[in-house]
């Protein structure tokens, strides 16, 4: 399959959006998963686009598997996929096996921790459905946000990573790191991906600017952090990775670009 995309209506086939399929990579969430998974079944979607739900356990050692499956039980009417790795893997792998099981037309990366909400989802899809762009990121930074002495160390973090995938990739990003990216089925899976962990982040952002004529836009989301003892997961080894990540796909990685999407 190749990966040239065009106008949205033709290329990306938006003008025929049944569903959206919500990837949800978990790993000991079993105190927020349950309100997550309320909040994105509370949230009605753009032109009444339905919701295909998969949860991702990454070898979870809390109860989160026992309380999907609570959940699922008490919810039969909400379409929700459960999959649990035998040993942990890391967060892109987690993306991995959710796109490889992903029936809808678009998809998008929610995270289990309640960071990001799912009432945002109308205002990314907004501009794909009107044919204004085929990849849309949820951007923290469009609209300044406040943050105490963790979240600016984490600002200026991201921030750095975010300009140099810039720098690579002539996009002219604000949030390469955010959690929120949506975009169609056909295409991620038609892509090589290959990072397990955190930096599925930059590498998915390197692939799709190689794409000619791939219209990516931001949208500013909310967000709300969450600190360590919170159980936040993501640390410095994880930026050390993404920065590797981006000289790696910027500097020495080609991806075939010929055709059209099938």
């Amino acid at each position: 399959m190749n990966l040239t995309a065009g106008p949205a209506t033709k290329e990306t086939g938006v003008d025929q959006v049944k569903v959206l399929s919500v990837i949800i990579p978990a790993y000991n969430e079993e105190e927020t998963i349950v309100r997550l998974l309320e909040k994105i079944r509370a949230t009605p979607l753009l032109q009444q686009i339905k919701k295909e739900l998969i949860v991702v356990d990454d070898c979870s050692s809390d109860q989160t598997g026992e309380t999907v499956a609570s959940y699922m039980k008490a919810n039969p009417g909400l379409d929700i996929k459960y999959f649990k790795h035998i040993t942990n893997r890391g967060k892109g792998a987690s993306l991995h096996t959710g796109i490889r099981h992903a029936s809808g037309d678009l998809l998008i990366i929610q995270d289990a921790d309640l960071e990001y909400d799912p009432a945002d989802y109308n205002k990314l899809l907004e501009p794909v459905m009107a044919g204004q762009a085929d990849v849309v990121y949820g951007s923290r930074f469009l609209e300044g946000s406040q943050f105490g002495i963790y979240g600016l160390l984490h600002t200026v973090g991201n921030k750095f990573l975010t300009r140099l995938s810039n720098l690579f990739t002539g996009l002219k990003l604000t949030d390469m790191e955010t959690c929120y990216k949506l975009l169609p089925v056909k295409l991620i899976k038609s892509m090589d991906l290959k990072e397990q962990r955190f930096g599925f982040e930059p590498e998915l952002t390197a692939l799709l600017a190689k794409i000619p004529n791939l219209r990516i836009i931001e949208v500013s989301v909310s967000y709300s952090r969450r600190t360590y003892t919170e159980g936040k997961k993501i640390g410095w080894r994880d930026g050390v990775r993404a920065f590797y990540v981006i000289i790696k796909y910027g500097l020495f990685y080609k991806q075939p670009h010929s055709g059209r999407q099938e």
